[in-house]
């Protein structure tokens, strides 16, 4: 009989007991008791004594059946009894009941001391079956090792037990005892508590897990499976209590190991951080399969790299240790790597993909140095288990778990469990390896694609910061530019690429150089990004998953200094935000169009003045959208933060690192860009401004204008060539052009001459030949500047020219 079948027959009689009072144990065995029936016979096997208990079991009274051959009594005499001249000492029996039907009974014979006369104890067959299995349902649960019976008087004193020296508390328990003789205090006192109930209340309890300490030994818990019914008297009254303990170390084991695969299975492998990874394996073996666990990897997976076929000592380092705060020993510390160890068949084993287990002398033989030995193993630790981190082909590390103190030594069960969960983990830990790797190389990709963190033109001071996003989002196709343009202009872009990885970046890429490309013709806002569009619709059409794998959004503004205005577009991009010299930050309220990758729709500009010393703020969403806000809430914090941080004596850079800092998640799902750019002014006396008449006298007077400002500015030196490229320019605007014209000059460190005519056609270069009579204007500014070009507009057209001060050409 195994000890789940025996609980259970014992909770079943018990718990019918509880609910049917005339079928309970005392019941049953006054039954038993109560129906036994006596009767003295004379040497000749006559009656000579009838008890009250045989008239029951009989129905014949005294006086009918004294005297009389108990013969008379049997209604069919067996088989074993015919011919005998002497009654058995034991046997069954038919008797014959006075209502006419019969009754097996079961007899036992004894002489009478002194007499010839002969006692016959008698009882119905089946009283007697009934009893004699409960007795042997007894004997087999009391010859178990790991039941213990107790029998409780009502004071919860020990009756009588089993327990003995190799199934309790390794002492035996003698009657008279209690429960704080052989359990702590704590633990006798709930104990008692569980059974007082019982014998107050009847109501049974049925397996009851209990974890109690012995008196003798209380550092070591043990688990027990408590049933335990009420015993009753013939009338009905509590006599005592009747518990039946089970070890149910082993099944309490065996489903901690299945929660623990459960928890591996729940907890590791949710980060695809490497670190993070092996940190939750060994969070998750601490406490419930050790004392403490480290992981260390090789060298090359905390890089997402792989690792050396054969990996040594100095190849790994500690990637996670479990509890953090336990005192660990100098050898052992996160991040360091794990020092050489001599050659040994055990570590061998390790190395060839087998769990082995390591006791405390083991170790000692392993080292061969007591030194070490402080040096790398814990504090009282006597076991530890080491397990490979195996996948896919190749050896990441290993786990180790220590077991300290009084805590069991780890079992070739443990070991296999372990191997168990070191597989899953290993596949966690690649897994998490691969994408750093894979991570690595986008975000490699990404910051190459993106521009100089800081810029310094006169038309602003700029810095860029970028974050790529945390977890399992992966890098996305965030971007930022600040890109010069001519007449000291400046062109701000943020854009936004959807999807991740290396896609989004290659994406990204070819949107950044289009925008280079596309600032360099010197299109308006809304012109360049329509232009933009075509082109995210073209890459899309290129693409094999869908246009929505192509899309993206983009913010193009474009600073003058001279004017001090700010030309911007929006292709559904976030609004810029700004925040003035007096410290006030709002978001430039702007008419976004749609993304790039829908195209058929015009896009807006809007034109707003700056004030020297102003921030504007360009941004993708991945700063203002989280899980707990909406996007307006975002915006809200980021104006305020703006406004905190932006102080004229602090550098754009750190102010910018700061925010990226305060507004974003620790673990971003989406990539997060910010541009900030303080404005500057070209001031009123560096510049200078003619309105040009439809006269072609005006070419002369054109070049006065030009040789009295120049000699204002002390720009004697650019006086010859800015006349010749001033006079090409205004003849072009005289012959070809449309009146009104104007002229213009800019100083900084370069010398800007503008033309400015009200035609719209597009002026160009050519060779002219020895014959021709004009064609030459065009190509002697060519040849006289450093560069030039011509700029658009509505209904106009700017030809500019750009000469360097101050340093040759």
């Amino acid at each position: 009989m195994n000890e789940a079948n025996a609980e259970h027959a014992v909770c079943a009689f018990a718990s019918q007991g509880a609910t049917d009072a005339p079928r309970s144990v005392p019941s049953a065995m006054r039954h038993a008791f109560d129906g036994l029936a006596a009767a003295v016979l004379d040497d000749q096997g006559a009656v000579v004594q009838w008890t009250e208990t045989a008239q029951d079991l009989t129905g014949f009274p005294a006086e009918e059946v004294c005297g009389r051959p108990v013969q008379k009594l049997m209604a069919d005499l067996p088989d074993d009894l015919r011919g005998v001249t002497e009654i058995p000492e034991s046997g069954q029996a038919r008797l014959r009941h006075q209502r006419g039907d019969t009754v097996d009974v079961t007899f036992r014979t004894t002489k009478v001391e002194s007499s010839a006369e002969i006692l016959v104890l008698a009882a119905p067959t089946h009283h007697v079956a009934d009893h004699e299995q409960g007795a042997a349902l007894l004997r087999a649960l009391s010859a178990q090792n790991r039941i213990t019976i107790a029998l409780h008087d009502t004071d919860l004193t020990t009756v009588q037990t089993n327990a003995t020296a190799g199934n309790l508390d390794g002492r035996p328990v003698a009657p008279g005892a209690r429960l704080c003789d052989v359990l702590c205090t704590e633990d006798a006192e709930s104990l008692e508590a569980v059974l007082r109930q019982v014998l107050a209340t009847g109501v049974p309890v049925v397996r009851k897990n209990l974890q109690v300490s012995w008196r003798h030994d209380p550092v070591r818990q043990h688990v027990l499976s408590l049933s335990a019914f009420r015993l009753e008297d013939a009338q009905g009254r509590p006599t005592g209590v009747a518990a039946l303990y089970i070890d149910s170390a082993d099944d309490l084991r065996a489903r901690r190991h299945l929660d623990l695969a459960r928890e591996v299975a729940q907890q590791v492998g949710e980060s695809l951080d490497v670190v993070r990874t092996a940190q939750d394996l060994a969070d998750v073996l601490v406490p419930a399969f050790g004392d403490l666990a480290a992981v260390d990897l090789a060298h090359a997976v905390f890089d997402g790299e792989e690792p050396e076929k054969q990996l040594g000592g100095k190849d790994m380092g500690n990637a996670a240790l479990a509890p953090a705060t336990a005192a660990w020993p100098a050898g052992i510390k996160r991040g360091d790597s794990i020092p050489p160890l001599p050659d040994h068949p055990l570590l061998r084993s390790v190395r060839h993909g087998e769990t082995v287990i390591f006791a405390r002398d083991d170790f000692i033989a392993l080292v061969s140095d007591p030194q070490m030995v402080e040096y790398l193993v814990p504090k009282g630790a006597h076991s530890v288990l080491v397990a490979p981190l195996h996948a896919r082909g190749l050896t990441l590390g290993a786990i180790s778990a220590w077991r300290c103190g009084r805590s069991d030594p780890f079992t070739e069960d443990e070991a296999d469990l372990l191997r168990q969960i070191a597989s899953r983990g290993a596949l966690a830990v690649d897994n998490a390896r691969r994408y750093t790797r894979e991570h690595k190389a986008a975000v490699a990709l990404q910051q190459l694609l993106l521009p100089p963190a800081t810029t310094d033109t006169p038309a602003a001071e700029t810095a860029g910061v970028y974050l790529p996003a945390g977890g399992r989002a992966g890098t996305s196709g965030d971007w930022y530019d600040a890109i010069a343009l001519p007449s000291l202009r400046l062109a701000l872009v943020a854009g936004d690429v959807v999807g991740h990885g290396i896609p989004a970046s290659a994406t990204m890429g070819r949107l950044r150089t289009a925008i280079q490309t596309l600032a360099d013709l010197e299109l308006e806002p809304d012109e360049l990004l329509t232009r933009l569009a075509d082109l995210v619709q073209r890459l899309a059409s290129e693409t094999p998953l869908g246009d929505d794998d192509a899309g993206a959004t983009c913010l193009y503004a474009v600073y003058d200094p001279v004017t001090r205005r700010c030309t911007i577009a929006s292709a559904g991009h976030p609004p810029p935000a700004l925040v003035r010299p007096d410290g006030t930050a709002e978001v430039v309220a702007i008419s976004p169009g749609p993304p790039l990758a829908i195209g058929g729709l015009p896009y807006e500009t809007t034109t707003i003045d700056i004030e020297p010393g102003s921030v504007l703020a360009l941004y993708t969403d991945g700063l203002v959208e989280h899980r707990d806000r909406d996007i307006d809430h975002g915006q809200e914090r980021l104006t305020n933060a703006l406004a905190t941080s932006c102080r004229p004596n602090r550098p754009l850079v750190e102010t910018g690192r700061t925010l990226l800092a305060d507004l974003t998640d620790q673990a971003p799902r989406d990539d997060a860009t910010l541009l900030l750019a303080r404005t500057r002014a070209i001031p009123a006396e560096d510049t200078a401004h003619w309105e040009i008449p439809a006269d072609p006298a005006a070419v002369s007077q054109a070049r006065e204008w030009i040789t009295c400002q120049l000699t204002t500015w002390g720009l004697q030196d650019l006086l010859f060539t800015t006349e010749l490229i001033a006079s090409e320019l205004v003849t072009n605007a005289i012959r070809y052009g449309r009146a009104p014209a104007e002229l213009r000059l800019i100083r900084h460190d370069v010398l800007v001459c503008e033309v400015t005519d009200s035609s719209s056609s597009w002026p160009r270069l050519r060779r002219a030949h020895t014959t021709d009579e004009g064609g030459r204007g065009l190509f002697i500014v060519a040849q006289l500047a450093e560069r030039w070009g011509c700029r658009p507009g509505q209904n106009r057209k700017t030809i500019w020219s750009e000469q360097p001060i101050g340093r040759p050409r």
